[in-house]
């Protein structure tokens, strides 16, 4: 487990990141692709938000990857074309965590799900040197 460090280090939220994507890997039969697609969506919201307090910068407590995304972006952080795909993550945030919102995520669903989220968690750590 690593060290805990204060909310205000950019680090610790990329601890919390790691975590979520740990979780997001832990396929097995009895786990919904949904819930493991809601981690992969919280790993790449966290990273996100990881960069905005290494650069010192308010965010709001939102779930949506887009508006965080054009936020860092009106900051003058250039977001390579590739790691705005995540933005596809937002809805594993909130329609997919209870039963009856969406229809039950594929295998190729989650498979992109994952991917997207492991690029935003490198392009964070790559920002902020970790």
């Amino acid at each position: 487990m690593p060290e805990r460090l204060p909310p205000s280090d950019p680090r610790e939220w990329l601890h919390r990141a790691r975590s979520c994507l740990a979780i997001a890997r832990c396929r097995k039969p009895e786990i919904y692709h949904e819930d493991l697609c809601y981690q992969a969506q919280q790993a790449a919201e966290k990273a996100i938000k990881a960069v905005f307090i290494a650069r010192a910068l308010p965010f709001p407590y939102i779930h949506d990857l887009s508006d965080l995304f054009l936020r860092l972006e009106k900051s003058g952080l250039a977001i390579p074309d590739a790691i705005k795909t995540a933005s596809r993550l937002t809805p594993f945030a909130v329609h997919t965590r209870y039963p009856g919102f969406e229809f039950p995520v594929s295998e190729e669903e989650y498979t992109e799900a994952l991917v997207l989220a492991e690029s935003v968690v490198y392009w964070a750590e790559n920002i902020i040197s970790v």
